[in-house]
Formats: C-alpha cells, sequence, structure tokens
C-alpha cells in the first residue's frame, strides 16, 4: 500500500514553498512578425522578427534551457494549485505527492511552453505534459525499532539445513498425515 505525500507526513523542519513556473510565449503581430516572451524579466529575448520558425525554436529551446538549469525543491508546493487547478478543471483532486517538474507545450497552438513544479498527483492530469525530474520523498523519521534476528534452524549432515526441523527451544512438529499416537504395551507392541 503507498501512502501519499503530504503535510502530515513531512519531515520535520521543512515547510513548503510555493511552486515556481517559467513561460516562454510566442506573440504574432498584425504586420506578419512575432516576439518571443520570457516570464523572467532578467531573460534577454530576440528582437521582433519575422522568422517565425527561428523564433519558435528560440522559445522551445529557452524554455528547456529553463528546465535544465532550474532544481527541482523536494519541499515545493503544487503551482498548479495555485492556479486553482485550472490545467485539469474537469479532474479534481487533493495536491498531494512529491514535488515534479514538467514541461508544458501544446503541440497543436504552439505557442506557449511552461517549465512547472506540481505535485505528483496533479501532473498527469495536465495535457500536454512531460515530466522532466521527480524529488525524492523524504523518508520517516527512524523511530521504528530493529527487527529480532532469524532464528537458526537445526543443520542437517552435509552442509544443508533443513526447513522443517525445529529450531532451539522449538516443540518438535508433527507430520500431518500422522494419526495420534498411541500408547506402547509392556511386549512391545501397541494398545489396540
Amino acid at each position: 500500500m503507498t501512502t501519499a505525500y503530504s503535510e502530515t507526513n513531512r519531515a520535520p523542519g521543512t515547510e513548503r514553498v510555493p511552486g515556481r513556473s517559467w513561460t516562454v510565449r510566442l506573440t504574432g503581430h498584425g504586420d506578419r512578425t512575432a516576439t518571443v516572451t520570457c516570464s523572467t524579466a532578467a531573460c534577454r529575448m530576440p528582437p521582433r522578427s519575422k522568422d517565425l520558425a527561428a523564433l519558435r525554436s528560440f522559445a522551445a529551446q529557452h524554455a528547456a534551457a529553463h528546465a535544465k538549469a532550474a532544481t527541482l525543491r523536494p519541499n515545493a508546493a503544487c503551482h498548479c494549485r495555485a492556479d486553482h487547478c485550472a490545467a485539469h478543471e474537469d479532474t479534481k483532486v487533493h495536491c498531494t505527492g512529491a514535488a515534479v517538474l514538467i514541461l508544458r507545450h501544446d503541440p497543436t497552438i504552439g505557442r506557449v511552453w511552461s517549465v512547472e513544479e506540481v505535485c505528483e498527483t496533479c501532473a498527469p492530469l495536465i495535457p500536454h505534459a512531460r515530466t522532466l525530474a521527480r524529488a525524492p520523498r523524504p523518508r520517516p523519521a527512524a523511530t521504528e525499532t530493529p527487527a529480532p534476528a532469524a532464528t537458526a534452524r537445526a543443520g542437517v549432515p552435509g552442509g544443508f539445513s533443513s526447513p522443517s526441523a525445529p529450531a532451539d527451544g522449538d516443540p518438535p512438529r508433527r507430520r500431518p498425515n500422522q494419526g495420534p499416537r498411541r500408547p506402547r504395551r509392556p511386549g512391545g507392541g501397541q494398545a489396540r
């Protein structure tokens, strides 16, 4: 049985931080030119151009560069949840699980690329999304006691162990096809 990663089974001292998102957009203009914009203001974009194929290629490479440069934070909250799960509004779920980094791009529209930190529950529900990285699940605190060592079984001559031989201190086991034992008569035969 798997348990969903949630607020209650987080490692102590790890607070959720807002999930990040980078959006690269190709925008067309009335004069048959286009521009590429990025949600990160520090990014330098090419000038407005009529070469749509070059701009589309640049936008895809720029989104891939953001995905490669981003370090997935294991304590990131679901960015999809911040948008009220609008990317998969037909299917409502509770945002749970470890953080994953996805790249979203609808090839039929081809104008927007998004790199987002979302939860592993929302990721498969978002259309046209590909998972790029998964955060490792935090391990629970080591409060469990170690399991007791297995008892050794009696050895059989030749160096093999017998799975049916009783361990030291165990009562001898009976074969299931044997009937009840009858007391022996003093004359050597069994009582009838």
